[in-house]
């Protein structure tokens, strides 16, 4: 390592505390987050620089300002002696690179061992003086994987040097994962650079739970107002774009098909699941259960078509009085033992879903087994809620198009577990909003906690998109594999998405300085260590690179576009 490589050395530390290293060029070359390595003898360290300190040889030559007194020149030497920078740098991984660079040994010893050992975590502390340089971008490409090689998709670039970053998109999809960022941040644009890396992948399908349509059709940003491209554009017949009840239109666009739900698919939990949206009393499971037990899976419809009327029949004595139609919920609720009035009220809060024009008795066509059908053929699909963007809508149709998927994929992996029949294909269900889903209350209630917590070994994980994820339970944050986090403003926010992390105090200060835009910091199982990068731009450009090869641009123009 040549000296003009290095920025600094090792002056003290530990492993229970992150490494200090003495900066020997000017602090505005070194940025918080900065990937440095240490190299010496024949161990490579890997770590983030967490802090930058000023610091003096005694404090009076920190307070006296004597360039104001002394000439330039001395008083820059001056300076050199008794003021300096100290480096906190956060001690990630380390990697046996074999005997000292300059011997024999080694010759030898890389001759035999031409590719270098995995790296590990941390297991022991760098010499004083360990020299401290920027990761270089080989690097880069050893820990987080090479650029060029298959499943390695480049989520963004170094912020001081501009080396491009990988996500191995196979690991990726091993667990569940999320995309978190303060409203403005730019969180849909990070997760269509993430779909379209999947989707090209091809190694799993996806379900989008497209709640406020952006991501199938082209799209119009709505602080630039310039054209953003949809998946459906570049991904054709690879992508099924479903619009939510009969006759929708997305964007103006025609999607592939329609969902419409039966009336007899829709189960009592679905209906509990919505407690807090419908305002339901605590009476309600008991009626709901006493419905099923009547009409079974029928009981939906059937208390639909139930009327509030009255009818007038002659006693025995020839008086007239009014008693409940046959048809109506007070004649079922005597019948059955249920409260009368409670029944009429559950009734007519379930107005608002007897009204969705979407739930019928007969639909068209079995859109939900279509569906899952598309998943299982490799295909993927986008549900797009049209003009159904009420938390009602997505609570209901979201939790009961899951549990008919994890049903499916269920009884898949079983069959291929039991019988060895086909392996099912890994699916993705990707969750805007999540913590409307996820949250301490309907975490327990809804298909989504389980699915983060158990169905993994079934080949389902989830994509949770959201920006409050100190909203989300966290036993379901911590299911979390790779987190992908864009600045956060709240405390509890940034707390959350650090959450079972080693080091989340040295990255708090990091993900909250992030800049509002294009700056995103890499966490979890899915990354080797935690890295802020610049995200690539959704673009043309970005699918030239991605789809075809064309107009891929070089290191150098890389460096050009972030400023370098």
């Amino acid at each position: 390592m040549s000296k003009n490589e290095s920025i600094g050395y090792i002056v003290s530390g530990g492993l229970k505390e992150s490494f200090r290293a003495r900066l020997t060029v000017e602090a505005q070359e070194v940025q918080e987050g900065a990937f440095v390595v240490m190299q010496n003898s024949n161990w490579r360290y890997y770590g983030l620089v967490t802090d930058i300190q000023l610091g003096a040889t005694d404090p009076r030559f920190a307070d006296e300002q004597t360039e104001a007194r002394f000439p330039p020149e001395l008083a820059k030497a001056l300076h050199g002696q008794t003021l300096y920078t100290n480096l906190e740098i956060l001690p990630a991984l380390m990697q046996d690179i074999g005997p000292a660079l300059d011997s024999r040994e080694y010759k030898l010893w890389r001759a035999e061992n031409p590719s270098d050992p995995n790296p590990i975590p941390v297991k022991t502390v760098p010499p004083h003086h360990t020299p401290v340089e920027m990761a270089k971008p080989e690097h880069i490409a050893g820990i987080f994987g090479d650029p060029s090689a298959d499943g390695n998709f480049i989520i963004g670039y170094t912020r001081e040097q501009g080396h491009p970053v990988c996500v191995n998109l196979d690991k990726f999809v091993q667990r569940s994962s999320g995309v978190f960022g303060a409203t403005g941040t730019g969180k849909s644009f990070l997760t269509r650079l993430v779909l379209a890396g999947l989707m090209n992948h091809n190694k799993a399908s996806v379900l989008v739970l497209d709640m406020h349509n952006e991501y199938g059709f082209d799209d119009v940003a709505s602080d630039t107002k310039a054209k953003v491209i949809g998946l459906k554009t570049k991904f054709k017949s690879k992508i099924n774009v479903v619009g939510l009840g009969g006759g929708a239109l997305i964007r103006g666009e025609t999607p592939d098909f329609n969902l419409e739900i039966a009336m007899s698919d829709i189960s009592s939990s679905d209906v509990e699941m919505l407690s807090r949206e419908l305002n339901l009393r605590e009476t309600t499971p008991t009626i709901l259960n006493a419905l099923y037990m009547t009409f079974r899976d029928d009981w939906f419809r059937r208390f639909r078509a139930m009327n509030r009327e009255e009818v007038e029949i002659e006693d025995d004595k020839g008086k007239t009085k009014r008693v409940p139609h046959p048809d109506s919920v007070a004649a079922w609720a005597n019948e059955n033992g249920v409260n009368v009035m409670a029944a009429e009220a559950l009734h007519d809060k379930l107005r608002r879903l007897f009204n969705k024009h979407y739930i019928v008795e007969k639909p068209a066509a079995d859109s939900v087994s279509q569906i899952i059908n598309s998943l299982e053929a490799g295909k993927h699909v986008v549900l797009s809620f049209g003009e159904h963007e009420s938390d009602l809508d997505y609570l209901l149709v979201s939790n009961l198009l899951t549990r008919k998927i994890r049903a499916a994929w269920e009884d898949k992996t079983n069959a291929f577990r039991s019988h060895g029949k086909g392996e099912p294909r890994p699916l993705i269900i990707v969750v805007e909003e999540a913590h409307k889903l996820l949250n301490r209350e309907m975490a327990a209630q809804t298909t989504f906690a389980t699915i983060a917590r158990e169905l993994r070994k079934y080949y389902v994980t989830l994509l949770i998109v959201d920006q409050r994820p100190s909203q989300i339970y966290d036993e379901v944050m911590s299911q979390l594999g790779t987190r992908i986090s864009g600045w956060l403003g709240d405390d509890l926010d940034v707390q959350a998405a650090l959450s079972g992390l080693s080091g989340k105090d040295s990255l708090r200060g990091m993900l909250s300085r992030l800049q509002p835009k294009e700056e995103v910091l890499l966490l979890g199982w899915g990354v080797p260590m935690p890295l802020p990068v610049r995200s690539r731009r959704y673009d043309e450009n970005f699918w030239k690179e991605l789809l075809g090869g064309k107009g891929k641009k070089s290191e150098a123009e890389n460096l050009k576009e972030l400023g370098f």
